[in-house]
């Protein structure tokens, strides 16, 4: 169950494999999820996908797959209607670096994951 509060809490277990498994279908750049349908993710569209290529490209760094410590600094929120997740990226490089994935889940029984953006904020 998901916190509707003002405070940040951990991504709760449940939540983490669908962003492991986002995170793999970017190291493979498939930024649409068209090869990687995950349970309660919906795809991304065309102009979303080319910001978060663009984005994790300008990084300079090729993405991994998810470090355990990622969920130390990954975070969810509560905003008024929807929760918006914040989950730090690993690369080559680094276990938990400063590209973040910003997703939305709205507060509704059939929801389902939005992929909003990844940036360095």
């Amino acid at each position: 169950m998901l916190e509707r509060d003002d405070d940040e809490h951990e991504v709760p277990l449940d939540w983490r494999a669908p962003f492991e498994q986002i995170a793999n279908a970017f190291m493979v750049k498939d930024f649409q999820l068209f090869d990687h349908q995950i349970d309660h993710v919906e795809p991304i569209d065309g102009s979303t996908a080319k910001s978060i290529a663009d984005n994790i490209a300008a990084y300079g760094v090729p993405l991994a797959a998810l470090n355990t410590a990622t969920w130390d600094r990954s975070v969810y929120r509560w905003m008024d209607g929807y929760w918006q997740f914040l989950v730090d990226l690993t690369t080559d490089q680094e276990e938990v670096s400063d590209l973040t994935l910003h997703a939305k889940l709205d507060d509704a029984p059939t929801a389902r994951l939005e992929v909003q953006s990844v940036y360095v904020p």
